[in-house]
């Protein structure tokens, strides 16, 4: 499964953590995503969306 959301493009993004002594070690920062029934192109269909985008998907309606 590859992390990016299939409505607006969101995936992984890489950074660091960073200790009191400023000691610096990679991490990944990912998207809050989740399978859910979408309508895409007028087909119901699952899909993996982040959270941002099932919040607005509710404004829609």
């Amino acid at each position: 499964m590859s992390r990016v959301c299939s409505i607006c493009g969101k995936g992984s993004s890489a950074g660091n953590t960073r200790s009191h002594a400023l000691n610096a070690n990679k991490r990944v920062f990912r998207p809050n995503i989740h399978k859910q029934t979408v309508e895409i192109d007028g087909k119901v269909q699952t899909a993996y969306v982040c959270t941002k985008c099932m919040k607005g998907s509710k404004k829609d309606k």
